[in-house]
Order: structure tokens, then sequence, then C-alpha cells
């Protein structure tokens, strides 16, 4: 059983399984849990809940204070970076020109016009094409409409790059879920089968970046890819995340999911600067030898933009980390053809975003799990699979019935293979933050708006009169409208970072349609309910009772 392959209880079996099925029950569990205590104790202890209101509300006011700050940073360093020469920070570096790049961009339903965009923007970056490999992965099922796509592709730009290579991901694989995961790890095994082993390519002269399909890439973003990967310590051992900003069609889009998109945009920002949080997300790159060596992306994944950090960071044993470009990559804020369209669309967006709450517990498992095939095959070689077996059930009872550790079994197995165990450089400190941080931000992000704006009433409204003659009972309105009013410093922040970072405004639109997209941020409260904490906890509902979502491909409209 390899572990880091898993995706959900129904994976495993025993003791394994009962234990995984736990802990996805509990980020759900711990969510309703928090609301329906401060629920119930609104009616039998509403002094001790209003307390907590006011507390909560002082937190969530240096919460912004602090969020705000790391916001404007990385404003700075964004509007830094765009402006750099970063070719000629490459030149400076005489191994740049050996770098590869290769692109792997999977496809569903989106159209021609999304697909020319995105290519048009790779020519345009700056960076040397002919050291460029595409993949373009169409999807099987949309049948003979997906190969005459990618034809047109191949006729209009596929002089223009080293290889476009276009692969067909056939429907109905055992263990698969259809989904972006399975397209890209078919599209990376082709590559590597039919142009990377047959060139005999250097391994760790490649850089891998897998795209969604409406992604463009800003002039200079591969040659900052190329010198960040060129200069950090251990660049095999690293991601690189680059912002996402939803500039391709912000202005055509509603004001709720412009506001929303934003929202993500400014989250991704504020997590540059606080790297030790930073986890792959959408649009993102790493070594072609790391990727080989993990086995490529999981097939039975919905987020696997994400999975991919975790099984990093577990498979090489806490060695593995996300670097942030501070650059920006332009991708689609999600549009349909009606308003009502885009408000279906846009909540099951955020519901399957919302579902990287699955990571909670394959992050707790894997960290405490005591397989230890998590070292590296490379190392491991032949004496791979002897290893594994130390997880077999009567190896347990062997080892135990002769009063030996399966831990300590593993050190003698690994001394005589002559393989240094790595397992001690992941630290229990280090583990335990990364757990504290997965779930303290998936509870966040379904409990806090609603704290703020159905909670917080809830004194007042069960209290009855035993709360509301107290003194208690008047000041916490004001209380609490003072605090709210001053978190709107980070509404006002976030106008006008998004102001500032607007792209040019089209010729159809005037100065109202500015005005606009600064007055809409007066709906961030709605935004952040009906957009952030509903489908989060829904999501982590649907993880608790068992009821596992597939991938759901957000329609692409300009």
């Amino acid at each position: 059983m390899n572990y880091l392959k898993i995706s959900k209880a129904t994976d495993l079996s025993g003791t394994d399984r009962k234990i995984y099925r736990a802990l996805e029950i509990f980020p759900g569990f711990l969510s309703w849990t928090t609301l329906l205590s401060l629920l119930i104790l609104s009616y039998f202890q509403p002094v001790w809940v209003a307390y907590f209101i006011i507390a909560f509300d002082v937190y969530w006011l240096l919460r912004v204070v602090y969020l705000a700050i790391h916001l404007i940073a990385s404003y700075r360093r964004l509007k830094n970076n765009v402006k750099v020469d970063w070719r000629a920070k490459c030149e400076a570096i005489k191994e740049w020109e050996d770098i590869i790049h290769l692109l792997i961009l999977p496809v569903s339903s989106e159209g021609l016009e999304i697909m020319r965009a995105t290519f048009k923007a790779l020519v345009n970056d700056g960076y040397p094409t002919n050291k460029i490999i595409i993949a373009l992965s169409m999807e099987g099922r949309e049948g003979p409409s997906a190969r005459e796509r990618a034809e047109e592709i191949r006729k209009e730009f596929g002089h223009r790059f080293r290889n476009l290579f276009i692969t067909i991901h056939p429907e109905n694989i055992a263990g698969e879920i259809k989904g972006k995961g399975a397209n890209q790890a078919w599209a990376a095994r082709e590559v590597k089968k039919e142009i990377i082993d047959k060139g005999n390519l250097d391994y760790n002269k490649i850089i891998v970046s897998v795209f969604d399909i409406d992604t463009c890439v800003i002039p200079g973003y591969f040659h900052c890819l190329t010198h960040k990967f060129l200069t950090v310590a251990k660049p095999h051992r690293a991601s690189y995340q680059p912002i996402p900003v939803y500039h391709n069609n912000l202005w055509q889009a509603p004001f709720f999911a412009r506001t929303t998109a934003i929202s993500n945009t400014f989250w991704q920002m504020m997590q540059q600067i606080r790297q030790e949080r930073l986890a792959t997300y959408s649009s993102h790159a790493m070594s072609w030898r790391a990727l080989v060596e993990i086995d490529f992306w999981s097939t039975n994944m919905v987020s696997e933009d994400s999975r991919i950090f975790w099984h990093c960071l577990c498979f090489y044993n806490g060695d593995y980390r996300v670097e942030p470009l501070n650059f920006p990559v332009s991708m689609d804020v999600c549009m349909d053809k009606s308003k009502l369209k885009t408000l279906k669309n846009l909540y099951k967006q955020q519901r399957r975003w919302g579902w990287g709450v699955e990571n909670i517990p394959f992050v707790i498992f894997n960290f405490f799990h005591p397989a230890p095939f998590k070292q590296t095959p490379h190392l491991l070689d032949r004496n791979y699979i002897n290893i594994n077996l130390l997880v077999d059930t009567k190896v347990r009872n062997y080892l135990k019935g002769a009063g030996q550790s399966i831990f300590d079994a593993k050190k003698q197995l690994l001394k005589r293979c002559g393989v240094k165990d790595k397992s001690k450089q992941f630290r229990w400190r280090k583990k335990l933050f990364y757990i504290f941080m997965q779930i303290e931000g998936f509870h966040s992000w379904a409990t806090n708006a609603l704290i703020i704006a159905v909670i917080g009433w809830m004194p007042m409204v069960l209290g009855g009169d035993r709360f509301n003659a107290t003194v208690l009972s008047s000041n916490l309105p004001s209380v609490t409208r003072i605090l709210m009013t001053m978190a709107m410093l980070g509404m006002v922040v976030s106008a006008i970072v998004s102001t500032l970072l607007l792209p040019k405004r089209p010729p159809q639109y005037g100065f109202f349609k500015t005005a606009k997209m600064v007055l809409q941020w007066a709906f961030l409260p709605l935004t952040i309910i009906f957009f952030g904490a509903i489908p989060g906890l829904e999501a982590q509902t649907r993880l608790m009772l068992g009821k596992y979502m597939g991938f759901w491909v957000t329609p692409k409209s300009r």
C-alpha cells in the first residue's frame, strides 16, 4: 500500500480505514460543534457567549490589521518583481541556458478562444520557446472535438516551441476520477516516455509547470521562475508558486464573482509573505526529478494542486517547501452566460476549493503512520519492496512476538541496505505546526464569518430577559459595531490594492465602471458568507458524512 496515493478512507482497510475515517469526520465535526455550541450557549449562558463574541471581535480586528500589512508588503514585492529584468539576471548565471521548461496544459471542454490566449501569452513571455516543451492534454470523453481543437492549436503554434505534444487522456481508467489530476498525470507519463526519455534529457535540468488552460503568463514569468530555481538552496526539494490574479475577464464578470476572485488573489498574496504557510495552488511549478520520484500526481484526487505539496512533504520527510515567486499569472474569473448561472457555478467552484479539507486527514495520517516507504525510491532501489514488507500484518505480529518494535526493525533493515534513515529530520514540532495550520485555516474558513454575522446576535435573540436585563446586553451591539467598523480597514485596503492591480480598462467601459469596481467591496461581508463560509462548511460536512465529491470543472466564458 502506497499511503501517499490514498484519497479517502475507502482506499484502506482494517484499522487504517477506521483511523482515516475518524480523521475525515474531525474537521466538519469541529466546525459544527463550534457553531452549535455557541448557538446553544446563547440560550443557556448568553453572558458567556457575549464575552466570547467581544473577544472574538478583538481577535478579528487584530487579524485584519495583521493581514492588511502582509497584503501591502506583498503588493510592493509583486510590483517590484514585474519591473525586474529577469532575463538579464538569468544571463548572469551560466547554467540558465541548460534549463528546459515542460508545461502541462490539461484541457476539458474549454474552447479555442481560451486556448489561443494562453498560447499567445506563452509566445510573448520572452523566454526562448525552443527551450519550452508543451504537453496539451485533452480529455478523451470530449470526443472528436478534443482532437480537432488540439490540432488547430498545433497548426497555429506548434512550430514556435521545442515540442508541442498532444495527448488524449482515456476515460474510465480503473482507480481514476474524472479530473485535472488524472489528465495531467497521464500527460506527464506520456511526455516522459515519448520525449524526455527518448531524448535522454537530464531530469535535473527540467522544470515542470502545470497550468489551468486559462492561465496566461505575464512577460518575464519563465525567466523569473528559472532564476529562482537556479539560485535557491535544494531546488529539487521545492515547488514554485506564482500569484494568481483573475484579470482575463475581470471587467466583464459580475461584481460578486470579481470580489470572490480578488479575495482569493489577496489570500495568495499574503501567503507569499508567510512562506511557512504556503502550499501549492492551481498553476505552479516543480522539479521534474521530484515529480518522477513521487510517481506523478495522484489520479484519484479532487484537490490535486495542493495535494502535490503534502505528498512531497511526506515523501521527503519534511525536506520540502514552496518557494514564493511574488510574480503574477493571469486567470479567468468564474463567469457564465447569465448571472444566475454564474452564481451557481461560483458556489460550486468555492465548494470544490473547500474540498481541500480532504488534505487534513491525509496529512495527519501520513505524519504519524509508521509505514517506512517514505524514503526516496532512487535511494532504496531494489530494497524498496523489502522495506515496505515491514508493514505487512504477519510481519507486525512476528516482530511483536519477538519483542521488537517496527521502528527498530526498520532501522536495522535500512542499515543493512546501506540507506540512511532520514525520518528524524521531520521534527514533531514542524509536523504539529502544519497540522494546526491546516485545521485552523479550514475551521476559520467555515466558521469565522458565521460567528461574526449570525452568532454574534444570538445572545440578544435567544438570551431573553436574563440577558437583556444586564448592562452587557446594551453594550454588546455598540462594542461589536465599533470593533467591526475599525475592522473595515481591511476592506479599505482591499479596495485600494484591487484598484491599483486593475488591468487596463477596455475602451467599451467608462469611468463609472471603474467606480463600481471600488464600490463592489461594500458587498464583501455577504460574499464571504455565501461564497466562503457556506460552501466551505458544506464541503466539510460532505467529508464528515462520507459523501465524497468528484472533480467539477469550472465553465469558462469571456
